[in-house]
């Protein structure tokens, strides 16, 4: 029990940033900062299957090795296009897979032979990450990279583990872990300032099988995200693949969210990683994440052949924004860019009208103000017509919010149109029925300080 105690404080030591606090309320760090304030971003999935003409199959991928790696073949790969449809759903970042469960990189890699030096096209001298990251550059995107080492189809890699037994395995998964490690040197010191390094299935335990991998970000990419391994992850997966979490969403956690489950069951878990904790001592945020090809019974990561009809409805779209976004956390959406090097025509085409819903129904407030009260009142120029608000804490200083309520002025009275708990980084929160009013007020009932509201703005999204 004392070494587990002592180990324990050795992780918070190590990561400082995880439980600041002021006035006893934890506070964010300034890359968590920059994950709320983004609000969106998206992740490209792309490696060697996407060219075999086969539906992804990820159990057989990760342990059968690609036989001809030269199928890798975009022949007219655009990342400018990539991003412009990226950007023109919202979206602030977007990472890449700079490797994933094949173990192929796209990078012209010193330390993985199986990268792009070994295909026939661009003559063996493509890099993927760097065409990438100019492109995030070019458009105002802030670029991350998503690294695979859990598993290693090529190298007989699973679960973190070196197949085989001894001496043999042993040497091999200390090899292993080197590899890692310089592969995670180069992407950190060759493309500038990153947004986000995401280890895929985490980084394991440095002090076990895993790579130390931690040192290596916080040296090269000190303003880095890092997600994650078991000592830290400066976010929280939210539970589902769904693109959504539960509300309340509280950005606190009552651990660092990958140290341990204390004891819970894997469902009590993931409700606790869904809604947070509003005592937790350390900041947590939450990621919601999602393919956009997932309707119709399809959930694809990766492009695939005749998957055309599996992009989400707008509809669904503008759903999971409301229940991601508007509560709290940070939208993932995944892209699948097809054999020929681009997003398909009609995954952007709804990108664009997502981007374009989002504006319509949230750029254009009522009216907005500001302050810092328990009561703070909007007045707008005349009697309009509004069915949803939004609120948003000043979360450098804290969520201090734990209840509230939003009125509107009809017929001379104060009428509740609309309650809540958790608010964070911004809620969106639709009135029970739509009203016609010059006066709204939101009144928090319950908090842990003075709040601090960035906005209260109303809407008409009808």
């Amino acid at each position: 029990m004392k070494r587990t105690f002592i180990a324990f404080w050795a992780i918070l030591l190590a990561v400082p940033t995880l439980f600041s606090q002021e006035n006893g309320i934890p506070v964010p760090a300034p890359r968590q900062l920059k994950w709320h304030e983004a609000e969106m971003g998206v992740v490209f999935h792309y490696d060697l299957h996407v060219f075999d003409g086969q539906v992804y199959g990820q159990g057989n991928n990760r342990i059968n090795p690609v036989e001809d790696y030269n199928i890798f073949n975009p022949e007219h790969l655009d990342t400018d296009q990539w991003i412009r449809a990226a950007k023109a759903a919202g979206a602030k970042f977007a990472i890449l897979t700079a490797t994933h469960e094949t173990g192929f990189g796209l990078w012209q890699s010193d330390v993985n032979p199986y990268c792009l030096k070994a295909v026939r096209w661009r003559d063996g001298k493509g890099d993927i990450v760097r065409d990438f990251v100019n492109s995030c550059r070019k458009y105002g995107i802030q670029p991350g990279i998503y690294v695979g080492i859990r598993w290693n189809s090529l190298l007989g890699i699973h679960n973190f583990k070196a197949e085989g037994d001894g001496n043999f395995a042993k040497n091999r998964q200390e090899w292993y872990r080197r590899y890692c490690e310089r592969m995670v040197t180069e992407l950190c010191t060759r493309y500038g300032d990153l947004f986000m390094i995401w280890f895929d299935g985490g980084a394991d335990d440095p002090r076990g099988m895993g790579p130390d991998v931690e040192p290596i970000v916080n040296r090269y990419q000190p303003d880095c995200l890092f997600y994650h391994n078991v000592d830290r992850a400066d976010l929280r997966w939210g539970g589902s693949e769904s693109g959504t979490v539960g509300y309340p969403c509280w950005s606190t956690f009552p651990y660092p969210y990958s140290h341990n489950r204390n004891n819970e069951s894997a469902a009590a878990h993931n409700e606790l990683l869904a809604h947070g904790d509003p005592e937790g001592a350390f900041w947590v945020p939450a990621m919601a994440d999602t393919p956009l090809r997932g309707a119709n019974g399809r959930h694809e990561w990766f492009w695939e052949p005749g998957d055309e009809n599996a992009v989400y409805p707008l509809e669904t779209l503008m759903d999971m924004y409301e229940k991601s976004v508007g509560r709290n956390a940070t939208l993932i959406v995944g892209l699948t860019p097809d054999p020929d090097g681009l997003i398909p025509e009609g995954d952007v085409r709804r990108l664009e009208e997502w981007g374009a819903e989002i504006s319509r129904r949230y750029g254009h407030p009522l009216g907005r103000t500001s302050g810092e009260s328990e009561k703070l009142t909007l007045k707008l120029p005349s009697v309009q017509k509004a069915d949803c608000c939004i609120i948003r804490e000043d979360i450098s200083k804290g969520e201090r919010i734990r209840s509230y309520r939003v009125e509107a002025r009809v017929g001379g009275k104060w009428q509740t149109v609309c309650t809540g708990t958790s608010v964070g980084h911004k809620r969106i929160a639709y009135f029970d029925t739509p009203v016609e009013a010059s006066s709204f007020r939101l009144v928090v009932e319950r908090c842990r300080d003075v709040p601090r509201i960035s906005e209260f703005s109303v809407h008409c999204t009808m």
